[in-house]
């Protein structure tokens, strides 16, 4: 049962959200128990890897069955790269705040905003002054301890002391980095997770996830899980990176113990029938009828969207939204949604009230999951590095500084370019653009990150130049 701290909390602030005039569905308002909050994000995954995106080769029936009696997001925007996102996603704010630009464009060491838990507000912490137990579990790629982000229990992919599995070797990307699939460096709650060859890290972080659900089940809670799926890995044994065999799935989407080649293909597939064994245990727990489930990507698929900032491929991911009882189908929907969103959005959920001295970039698209009448984004916005990307419903000016005219077309390719057009409605288009990016601004020329950025970005082409091969990694 819901220890009486908790109850405390939740009783209170829940009073605080309706005293402050925070838009509750009608089952909230009527004291009905806040929504459980299960956020999935995927890794390098673009929305049109995913058959309800129009992907005609790769299978995703659990996720098209969630987005048809769900929300689907036909445009959400995150960061073109995965730190970035990470941190817009955790803080509800843009770089312009958190200084998060890119991988190799973010504050280290003990430099202001490098734990972005000491600088900012973090959705986990708002929803567990609320009264919800919180975990995370799957990829960290963050700075500073889970629990200091607001999660009281953690699964993670971490190296450990006493780890005996597969470490990457000098010499290559990133040495000392330990296995996150086959024979995976799990650590829970502080503690390595003692692993066999044939343990598939997907798998535990599910399992992981279920038995918190578990329990908690009488009390709200919130997990958010970054996927390792479906970024590629290092393969130990070949020498070289790629995307690792995945487990056999039968046509009840269950492990058969075989395994099949790794593909991004098969590893969107296999990603999926988690989601899949999520929904199953939910519904065998009896929550599936109280929890909320949002499924994202951190950006753009490898080599085809991520890092980039020409067109819209970097920035545009999937956002599935389901809950029975609190999200109303509504299948596609053409609004705009940023991942910057996703934390006004939990709080409303959970009818959790904000701090009111926190600025939020976000802006809470609730309202549009319950049906109801709210206030649409103009605009969505992005950035990588230096590079600055915009776009409406019709109209896109990417990091490049060119000018699309998307027209009704969503799918990220197509587009016309309009960047030399002198029609008065493009002319319009770049005149708003330049007015909203003067509220968004860059990083300064000057900014040590940036400068650091551009010598390391001329490291590596230098080394490009040069033909530098990696060595196999010692045996």
């Amino acid at each position: 049962m819901m220890n009486r701290r908790r109850f405390l909390r939740r009783t209170g602030l829940g009073a605080a959200a309706v005293l402050a005039g925070c838009h509750l569905g009608a089952g909230e308002a009527a004291g009905r128990r806040p929504p459980n909050l299960i956020v999935i994000m995927a890794d390098d995954c673009s929305a049109k890897e995913y058959a309800c995106y129009g992907n005609t080769e790769t299978r995703t029936p659990v996720l098209d069955g969630l987005a048809a009696g769900g929300v689907r997001f036909k445009t959400c925007w995150c960061a073109p790269i995965c730190s970035p996102t990470r941190a817009m996603m955790m803080t509800g704010r843009y770089a312009f705040r958190t200084q998060w630009w890119h991988n190799d464009m973010k504050p280290g060491g003990k430099e202001p905003n490098a734990d972005l838990s000491r600088q900012h507000r973090i959705f986990a912490q708002v929803l567990k002054e609320a009264g919800y137990a919180t975990a995370v579990c799957g990829k960290w790629q963050l700075r500073g301890k889970e629990e200091a982000y607001g999660f009281d229990e953690h699964c993670m992919w971490a190296k450990w002391d006493g780890f005996d599995g597969p470490v990457e070797q000098p010499g290559h990307s990133l040495p000392g980095r330990a296995a996150r699939y086959w024979h995976p460096a799990i650590v829970r709650n502080g503690q390595g997770v003692p692993t066999k060859p044939t343990d598939y890290g997907p798998d535990l972080f599910v399992q992981f996830l279920l038995d918190f659900a578990r329990r908690h089940k009488d009390e709200p809670f919130l997990v958010y899980y970054p996927m390792c799926l479906t970024h590629g890995s290092w393969d130990f044994e070949a020498g070289r990176q790629g995307y690792l065999p995945v487990p056999e799935l039968d046509a009840a989407g269950q492990p058969t113990g075989r395994k099949v080649p790794g593909s991004l293909k098969s590893n969107v597939e296999y990603a999926d029938a988690l989601v899949g064994r999520i929904v199953k245990g939910l519904e065998a727990l009896g929550l599936r009828d109280d929890t909320v489930l949002m499924y994202t990507c951190d950006n753009g698929t490898a080599v085809y969207g991520k890092n980039k900032v020409s067109g819209e491929r970097g920035p545009l991911v999937p956002l599935i939204v389901n809950g029975p009882g609190h999200v109303r189908p509504r299948g596609a929907c053409d609004e705009l949604v940023s991942l910057v969103d996703v934390f006004p959005t939990l709080a409303a959920l959970a009818g959790a009230s904000l701090p009111q001295d926190y600025v939020l970039d976000g802006r809470s698209f609730a309202w549009l999951l319950r049906g109801k009448a709210g206030r649409p984004r103009d605009y969505v916005f992005s950035y990588c590095a230096d590079k600055r990307l915009i776009r409406t419903k019709r109209w896109l000016l990417d990091g490049d500084g060119r000018l699309w005219d998307c027209g009704t077309n969503r799918s990220g390719e197509g587009y016309t370019d309009v960047t030399a057009s002198q029609a008065p409605e493009a002319l319009a288009a770049r005149k708003q653009f330049d007015a909203w990016l003067a509220d968004l601004p860059g990083p300064d020329a000057a900014d040590p990150l940036l400068v650091r950025y551009r010598e390391k970005q001329a490291g590596k082409s230098r080394k490009r130049g040069q033909g530098t091969k990696r060595k196999p990694p010692k045996s």
